[in-house]
């Protein structure tokens, strides 16, 4: 009997037998165009080997017992929640194969008059091998009511490109999965590097061809001071890696540690369980030691070329440990900067492109830079 009734649970053919949960509980964020976004990862399995292939048409986001959705991807926004180098089939589906799974990366806006849900609830779509639909709905996820960090500004001065920033699924920061200790992490999910621009808004003065040639004193960031955002702890530090030419080789990390991954770094802890990563300092520029107090605005180091990096840049995130694989990147704010524009990074990287800049827009409070703000310090 027992054997009969699940036998046609597992046949019917409206419910998907998927399992589906978010990595992490999102936290509500402002972001540089004034949306309030909650971001987080959906992760779904095709739970028995010998279902065969499901395929994803649609993914509904609905904030707590609401009947409208905040959100439903399908065709292109589908295929902008996946992670670097997955793409839908020609169908516009999202292929996940018995036994196997699936990471939906997702940024629900929320409506200025809404107030923070509880929890937000999923229903999937899918279609199987017959073409037969099945859903999987009423998929639950808890906000995290917490406001995100709100910090001063990392760099002085200049204008700065976020390059690979919040809200791009397809970076290698928010699409960076760690599978370490039993569990899935994603540090970088709210990462920025930060490129400075000179003021028509390019990253390097050598021509976009010989770009191979170029010396790390040709990119407009290097040696730039790197800030504290807060007042702080210095909870970890490395010194001493040399600085390298840019575009050189990279040798691949044999774990995904600090010292393997950020060259010269800091890290710096500004209230329990909130850490602030620096990485790709210049060598011999770090004045700080573990252990020291430090003040919002205190020069820390300056902007080099060391580690997992391919020209100058500060890399910055937040998360929730000092360490880097076992931690959950956090949300976070600015206090105040100034939206500059907007540029991708191949335009920010050709001298001879034309970007439009606006330095003298107004500045903007307790807001997250999104994927190619140009902002102001």
């Amino acid at each position: 009997m027992l054997a009969t009734v699940f036998a046609i649970a597992h046949a019917a053919p409206s419910q998907a037998p998927v399992e589906a949960h978010a990595l992490h509980p999102p936290q509500m964020v402002a972001g540089g165009d004034g949306v309030r976004r909650l971001y987080y990862e959906l992760d779904i399995g095709n739970y028995y080997a010998d279902t065969g292939t499901l395929k994803l048409i649609e993914a509904a986001v609905y904030a707590d017992a609401d009947s409208s959705p905040l959100a439903t991807f399908s065709g292109p926004a589908l295929a902008g929640l996946l992670r670097p180098n997955k793409e839908l089939e020609a169908d516009n589906s999202l292929t996940i194969a018995g036994g196997a799974h699936a990471l939906l990366l997702i940024a629900a806006p929320l409506p200025a008059d809404r107030q923070l849900p509880l929890t937000l609830r999923h229903k999937l779509a899918f279609k199987t091998a017959k073409g037969e639909v099945q859903t999987a709905a009423d998929i639950p996820v808890p906000v995290d009511a917490r406001p995100p960090v709100t910090l001063g500004a990392p760099l002085r001065g200049g204008l700065w490109l976020t390059d690979e920033g919040p809200g791009h699924a397809q970076s290698h920061h928010w699409g960076s999965v760690i599978a370490q200790n039993g569990r899935l992490t994603i540090p970088q999910r709210y990462a920025i590097d930060f490129f400075r621009l000179d003021a028509e808004g390019h990253a390097v003065r050598t021509p976009v061809d010989k770009l191979a040639e170029s010396r790390v004193e040709d990119w407009t960031g290097w040696n730039s001071e790197v800030l504290a955002v807060a007042d702080g702890v210095v909870r970890d530090m490395r010194d001493g890696v040399a600085d390298r030419k840019p575009l050189s080789p990279q040798e691949e990390p044999a774990e995904l540690t600090a010292r393997t991954l950020y060259g010269n770094f800091i890290v710096l802890e500004t209230s329990p369980g909130i850490f602030i990563h620096y990485a790709h300092l210049r060598q011999g520029s770090i004045g700080v030691k573990p252990g020291q107090h430090v003040k919002r605005g205190a020069a820390l180091a300056r902007l080099g070329l060391t580690g997992g990096a391919g020209a100058p840049h500060l890399h910055f995130h937040v998360s929730d440990k000092a360490s880097f694989a076992d931690s959950q990147g956090l949300p976070f704010v600015f206090d105040s900067y100034t939206p500059a524009g907007h540029a991708s990074e191949s335009e920010a990287l050709n001298k001879a492109s034309t970007i439009k800049l606006t330095p003298q827009a107004p500045r903007l409070r307790h807001r997250m830079p999104l994927d190619g703000d140009i902002v102001g310090f």
